[in-house]
C-alpha cells in the first residue's frame, strides 16, 4: 500500500490549483546521507494569498526562494514538520537563561531583509564552521535569492553584540501562522546560544501579534543540524499526515 504522505498532501488541495509544479524528481537526501529524497517544487500563482500561506505550512509546505515544496521521499518518513502552539509554549530553565544574557548583552530588531557584505560574510562563516558547503562561498546575489526573495511576506530578525552583526533569523508569515525559513550566525558568539533565541523570538513575535502556530521547519532526528527542535514543547509534528502532539 503506498504511503500517503508520498502523495501531494491532502490537506493542501484547496490550494492545489494555485500552485504549478515545476520539478519532481529523484535526489540526494541533503539531510541524512546516502538516502534518495523526493521533494516535488511548485511555484504559487497567487504568492500573498494569506489563507494559502497557512493552509500549506499546515500540509508540510516548506519555502525556498520563490518556491514551495513538501517532502515525498520513496523509502524515508524521517523529516516531519514541525510546529508550536505559540501561546502553550512553555520557558525551561535554560531558555530562561539564553533570554537573561541576550537582555544584558545583545540588541535585536525586527525589519524587512536585506543583503549586504556584513550579512553575506556572515552567512558564510556560519556554514563554514558548521561543515554545510562544498568550499564554495555564496556570493550577494546568491544570498538574495535564497534568502530574500520570497513570494511570501517576509521579516528579517537582526542581532547585534556591541555594534557589531552576530545573527539573522528570516521568518515568513501568515495570517495565523509564522514560519522559521532560516537562521544564520557568528560561530564564534555560541556563548550566546543564538539559534535558540531566534526560536524563542519567533515564538514571542507570534504572541505579540497574534498568530496561533510557529512552524520551525523539519525535525530529522538523524540530523543533529535539526533535532534540536525537539526542545520546544509542547509541540506537534506531521506524521503520515497527521498532526501529533509532543511533549518531550
Amino acid at each position: 500500500m503506498k504511503n500517503p504522505s508520498h502523495e501531494f498532501p491532502k490537506r493542501a488541495e484547496s490550494v492545489r490549483s494555485r500552485l504549478v509544479l515545476v520539478q519532481d524528481s529523484i535526489s540526494d537526501c541533503p539531510y541524512i546521507d546516502g538516502e534518495p529524497a523526493r521533494m516535488p517544487l511548485y511555484f504559487p500563482t497567487q504568492p500573498r494569498y494569506s489563507e494559502d500561506i497557512d493552509a500549506l505550512l499546515a500540509a508540510g509546505f516548506r519555502r525556498s526562494s520563490q518556491f514551495l515544496y513538501h517532502t515525498a521521499c520513496p523509502k524515508c518518513d524521517a523529516c516531519q514538520p514541525t510546529r508550536v502552539k505559540a501561546e502553550e509554549f512553555e520557558l525551561s530553565k535554560s531558555f530562561r537563561r539564553v533570554l537573561k544574557r541576550a537582555e544584558r548583552e545583545l540588541s535585536w530588531t525586527w525589519q524587512q531583509p536585506r543583503v549586504d557584505a556584513e550579512r553575506v560574510r556572515l552567512y558564510n562563516e556560519h556554514r563554514d564552521t558548521r561543515g554545510l558547503t562544498d568550499g564554495r562561498e555564496i556570493s550577494a546575489q546568491d544570498y538574495e535569492t535564497f534568502l530574500i526573495t520570497s513570494c511570501w511576506p517576509t521579516f528579517e530578525l537582526e542581532i547585534r553584540y556591541q555594534g557589531e552583526l552576530v545573527g539573522i533569523s528570516i521568518m515568513d508569515v501568515g495570517e495565523h501562522s509564522i514560519s522559521a525559513v532560516y537562521t544564520h550566525f557568528d560561530p564564534a558568539m555560541s556563548k550566546f546560544s543564538l539559534g535558540t533565541f531566534a526560536v524563542l523570538q519567533q515564538i514571542q513575535w507570534a504572541r505579540e501579534n497574534h498568530r496561533t502556530w510557529v512552524y520551525l521547519g523539519l525535525y530529522v532526528e538523524q540530523n543533529r543540524h535539526l533535532n534540536y527542535k525537539s526542545r520546544f514543547t509542547p509541540q506537534e509534528r506531521l506524521i503520515d499526515g497527521h498532526w501529533r502532539r509532543f511533549m518531550e
